[in-house]
């Protein structure tokens, strides 16, 4: 069996203002142009379709012809819910667009639940797992305390429970939304960690033929088994060199996975140039970057006049400026943004500590006085939202 596994989509987002509806509807003309050229006989979105939970229409009407286009070729489709994505409303009307083959999974009662799928070889389970925010489902999953590792292995169980009352030699699939340990973040994922506690062993998806993943905007391989296939197109700096790719994953007689990547239509290079302005503006080997969305960093030792209008008259899709002084003027000392780039909130708090506590360690009480503040936070917001949709 043929499977095209992708996510984060994020309709509706943009890049540094830079509206993507355009390059996602070419995403998109190429996923469905990829499902018939490939012969594809099962698409899997993981997660993250839309970039909010109240999409704009635009958004929703690309969403809308998708599935009618994926519906036309005969091709069923499962999607889950990401953790930007309202669950409720990506689900409005499952039950009746379940007639046309898209199954979109977005409650966890269901996470047990499997789409039968059928080929020469036999049954195929496909399990959808949402996002699964531990605070809102604990309940519905018998889960009495923990973080995402506990919830999602919760839903495993069921999951592994209901594969093992399938006919012998039932294959399975699970589509997930979830930060995986080892998996590599970009800028551009929304966090869903408080103090490491929503990253998840791979050992949570054991039992299962291939793990679909979603979340992380970079394609990558956990396992020959479990593999992320990363957002269609870049929506940060941080992933100016990524490949961006969805997967072809061949699901053998015996459950054996051979997969390869198929590229998407990239629709502007992205480039991050660093240096003093005068050099930026005078270099020949930057022509290439000319056409790209650029971001530059200007390390000259004081701010030069009017940087980024002549940063334009070079580089015309310059979209960030970023300043970081080298030489006498400045400190010495790499900005806030560099600092805290790649940190968890728990650990900028405890480095806030630190620096106005000099010579104090931020002791383990401390450390989980404020994983329980960022945690009561986190669930208030989660509250809240969940109440305006």
């Amino acid at each position: 069996m043929r499977l095209l596994h992708t996510s984060d989509w994020h309709l509706g987002r943009s890049f540094h203002r830079e509206g993507l509806l355009d390059a996602q509807r070419a995403f998109l003309d190429h996923l469905v142009k990829t499902v018939r050229t490939e012969r594809v006989d099962a698409v899997l979105v993981a997660g993250d379709v839309y970039d909010r939970a109240l999409p704009s229409l635009e958004a929703v009407a690309l969403f809308d012809d998708v599935l009618h286009r994926l519906a036309d070729l005969g091709v069923p489709a499962v999607f889950i819910s990401g953790n930007h994505d309202s669950a409720r409303r990506l689900g409005v009307a499952a039950g009746l667009i379940r007639r046309a083959g898209i199954h979109l999974h977005t409650d966890p009662a269901g996470c047990a639940e499997p789409v039968l799928l059928e080929d020469g070889h036999g049954p195929v389970a496909v399990y959808g797992l949402p996002y699964l925010e531990p605070a809102l489902v604990r309940e519905e999953l018998g889960v009495a305390r923990g973080g995402h590792a506990a919830v999602l292995g919760a839903a495993m169980d069921r999951v592994r429970a209901d594969l093992a009352a399938r006919p012998a030699g039932t294959r399975s699939v699970v589509l997930a939304h979830a930060f995986v340990t080892g998996g590599e973040p970009s800028d551009s994922e929304r966090d869903i960690t408080v103090g490491g506690v929503a990253s998840v062993p791979a050992s949570v998806f054991d039992g299962v033929d291939y793990a679909a993943l979603g979340h992380l905007h970079g394609c990558q391989t956990l396992t020959e088994r479990l593999r992320y296939s990363g957002s269609p197109l870049a929506y940060s700096f941080s992933e100016a060199r990524q490949r961006k790719s969805v997967w072809l994953v061949d699901l053998g007689a015996d459950g054996a996975v051979d997969a390869r990547r198929v590229d998407c239509p990239v629709p502007r290079p992205l480039a991050c140039l660093r240096g003093r302005l005068e050099d930026l503006l005078a270099d020949p080997d930057l022509t290439e970057h000319q056409d790209s969305w650029v971001q530059v960093t200007l390390t000259d030792p004081g701010r030069p006049a009017d940087p980024m209008e002549r940063l334009r008259q070079r580089f015309p899709h310059t979209l960030q400026l970023l300043f970081e002084p080298d030489g006498p003027a400045g400190d010495g000392l790499p900005s806030y943004a560099a600092r805290t780039r790649g940190r968890s909130d728990l650990e900028v708090a405890e480095g806030f500590v630190r620096h106005v506590r000099p010579g104090t360690e931020v002791d383990a009480a401390e450390t989980g006085w404020l994983r329980e503040a960022f945690e009561a936070v986190r669930q208030d917001a989660d509250r809240r939202e969940e109440a305006a949709r």
